[in-house]
């Protein structure tokens, strides 16, 4: 890190969408595309790279063992390594653009975050925005949810592990400690939030920052899958929370946005990368985008912050 911000990438399932591909609705979500169309993903990634991003997410936000097992009729080990092909999809990615002539030399070497998305995505019940799982489970049962993804991710060679759009303090309780049971790895934590000051459970977002704080492997925490508005309220409610090392990572939805009732688009517009600047000076160091944040809105991006 060299004070400047890393520019994530954008929506990879909606971006598919864009493309033809028919991603909403399925349990799946951009995991299918594992097993149906993995070009169709590296050239996501590639489209993402081309636009200036430094981290690109591979497409296992809703992958899982028994997801994959169940929709996809995998056994447990087919369905270990498709979720390690979603890091190599990115590998093989990174690897096309940077071995290009006019790729320029001081062009920072891109990262590969493996997405891991909260229990919710799985239930495909859209509960990712409200948590109300959480009182169902227990922190040893998320955690053994939780680490078979991660322990692929890990395995296949992820530069850091992005946690995503978690709802829940008990479900982020249970992330935070099986990280520990990967001791080289590095993380981010992002919250689903429902307003400016409270993640998507009803809990305050300071709480949700000072589960982050309990981790010396996380390097930032935020948020995600959110109205670009509310970003700066939220980062000034749980400011004086967080500790000095740790970063902030947030990558909101643009334009339309995201309705998490219905799981389609909305009429707000707003262009996240003007706000983004209010961000960098919140001290956000991790900056993107997510549903309907495309290559050219992270150009727009990398262009406003100057990076």
């Amino acid at each position: 890190m060299d004070g400047k911000p890393l520019i994530l990438d954008g929506g990879l399932g909606t971006e598919l969408e864009v493309n033809g591909l028919q991603i909403d609705g399925d349990p799946l979500w951009s995991a299918r595309m594992l097993h149906t169309d993995p070009k169709a993903i590296k050239d996501v990634h590639y489209r993402f790279l081309q636009s200036g991003s430094d981290v690109i997410t591979t497409a296992t936000y809703q992958a899982s063992i028994k997801g994959f097992v169940k929709y996809l009729g995998l056994g447990p080990e087919e369905a270990q390594q498709l979720i390690m092909s979603g890091v190599q999809l990115a590998k093989e990615a990174v690897s096309d653009f940077m071995s290009q002539d006019k790729v320029s030399e001081d062009r920072r070497q891109p990262l590969i975050a493996g997405s891991v998305g909260p229990y919710g995505a799985f239930l495909h019940d859209r509960s990712e925005y409200t948590g109300a799982y959480e009182e169902k489970m227990t922190v040893e049962e998320f955690k053994d949810w939780h680490r078979p993804q991660i322990q692929c991710l890990v395995k296949a060679g992820v530069d850091l592990v992005a946690i995503e759009t978690i709802p829940c303090i008990k479900e982020a309780e249970a992330l935070v400690e099986v990280l520990k049971e990967f001791p080289g790895t590095k993380a981010w934590l992002s919250f689903s939030c429902k307003d400016s000051h409270n993640i998507s459970s009803g809990k305050t977002f300071s709480e949700a920052v000072q589960v982050a704080c309990r981790s010396s492997q996380l390097v930032a925490v935020g948020v995600n899958c959110c109205s670009p508005d509310l970003v700066k309220p939220l980062l000034e409610s749980a400011m004086s929370h967080k500790k000095a090392d740790l970063s902030w990572v947030v990558y909101p939805n643009n334009e339309e946005g995201w309705d998490p009732e219905t799981g389609g688009r909305t009429e707000k517009w707003t262009s996240f990368a003007k706000l983004s600047l209010d961000w960098k000076e919140q001290g956000a160091l991790w900056i993107g985008g997510c549903c309907f944040v495309g290559p050219a809105d992270i150009t727009e991006l990398k262009h406003v912050l100057h990076v």
